[in-house]
């Protein structure tokens, strides 16, 4: 009977008491359990598992209790960089109990051969990943680094460049990790760059938006936060620019997503960027508004313009009032101006006072502003009377002789080139 596993006092007491059914029965089920499998005993199988288990439940605990501690001493410092790396490898240090766990797990168990070489291939895997990963994240910590960057380039362009970094790191660490286990990568980078020539054939666009994004990045053209319009397209905030579309919130709070290169092959207005706003308008009075009335109204329009230090002056930006067209039922005016605030509630309120003080003007000038009327004149039918046509002018006639004389010495040159 195997006796490694059962002890002794059971055994003598089952050779002594129990039947043999039992005790074959016994002596099976030490046999399998003492033979396991992989070159493990079930109750060492058993204890590994029970070990990672353990490691797994603890690892929240662990992580809150060392992120803790290492955040409060992190909150005595003047940065904000320890307090920010703190945050980002709070998730990776839930790993390390695990790895702690497996660690254990291997030294308690008595493996050998291929067992302990695949055991120990994967608990530095494991490890080459928790450092990649750690490394990852860490890069969002040290965005101070990049403060520079942001006012040459822009947020944007930092943005994708964090994440290409992460990429990297991440890629690195898989290719770490294939190396541990006899992977060549040089080989399987071969047979990808072929794989990805077919990829590329039918992700034609998504490269072509991955360009345009790249290119509007660089090129400027907006950034996070600015109000933008693109015809036939979106108006609206920029939110985030991706590698592939760009998100765009309307004004009713809807998300948009463009893809770049609707963006980047289109004119797009940047309305953020301006430096006025501005107020054009046509105002048109009645016809029977007279000439010093005319002046009266563009004079004090215009100076009521000049005095607000709300709106632009020249040469900052154009500034016009003037008797502009006659049109069909009015007399109009030509307003041309710009404000110094780009706020549009603010553009709102200037212009409904500047709207009311248009109105008293005009008011004032003792003449209204018109509209579309037609005007329609009434008369008796009477017979038509019959009016000889006045008599010709001395200028008339003599412009006639003068004509026929022409005419006339015109016939005789003729008549001698017949001869």
């Amino acid at each position: 009977m195997e006796s490694c596993l059962m002890p002794s006092s059971l055994e003598t007491w089952l050779d002594q008491n129990a039947p043999q059914s039992v005790k074959n029965a016994a002596i099976y089920i030490a046999s399998v359990w003492n033979e396991g499998a992989y070159g493990l005993t079930f109750g060492e199988i058993v204890i590994s598992v029970f070990i990672l288990v353990v490691a797994i439940g603890v690892r929240g605990l662990f992580a809150r209790l060392v992120v803790a501690s290492v955040m409060r001493v992190a909150a005595g410092t003047k940065t904000h960089a320890d307090d920010a790396l703190v945050k980002s490898i709070a998730t990776p240090l839930k790993i390390v109990p695990v790895i702690i766990g497996i660690y254990i797990a291997l030294q308690v168990t008595n493996i050998s051969g291929q067992a302990e070489i695949y055991a120990n291939r994967i608990l530095r895997s494991v490890i080459t990943l928790a450092v990649f990963w750690t490394l990852s994240r860490a890069v969002n910590a040290f965005e101070f680094l990049f403060v520079n960057l942001r006012n040459a380039l822009s947020s944007a362009a930092v943005d994708w460049m964090i994440k290409a970094l992460q990429v990297i790191l991440v890629v690195l660490g898989i290719g770490a990790v294939a190396e541990q286990w006899g992977i060549q990568i040089a080989p399987l980078l071969a047979g990808l760059g072929v794989l990805g020539i077919a990829v590329g054939l039918g992700a034609q666009d998504l490269f072509k938006n991955l360009i345009s994004g790249i290119l509007i990045i660089t090129e400027k053209r907006f950034v996070p936060g600015e109000w933008i319009k693109v015809d036939g397209v979106v108006e609206g905030t920029v939110e985030k620019i991706n590698f592939r579309s760009t998100l765009i919130r309307r004004f009713d709070k809807s998300p948009v997503y463009v893809p770049n290169s609707a963006l980047s092959d289109a004119a797009v207005t940047n309305f953020s960027r301006m430096t006025h706003r501005r107020i054009k308008w046509v105002v048109g009075v009645e016809y029977r508004t007279t000439v010093d009335q005319l002046k009266y109204i563009r004079d004090e329009i215009e100076a009521w313009l000049w005095h607000d230090d709300r709106f632009a002056k020249p040469p900052a930006a154009a500034l016009f009032v003037r008797v502009d067209s006659f049109n069909a039922s009015s007399i109009d005016f030509l307003i041309y101006t710009f404000t110094n605030t780009k706020d549009w509630g603010e553009w709102l309120a200037i212009k409904e006072e500047f709207a009311v003080a248009v109105m008293d003007i005009i008011a004032r000038a003792g003449t209204s502003f018109a509209f579309p009327s037609r005007t329609i004149y009434m008369q008796e039918m009477d017979p038509p009377e019959i009016m000889a046509p006045p008599a010709r002018s001395d200028h008339v006639e003599t412009a006639q002789k003068a004509i026929a004389a022409s005419a006339q010495r015109r016939g005789m040159g003729e008549a001698d080139d017949d001869g």
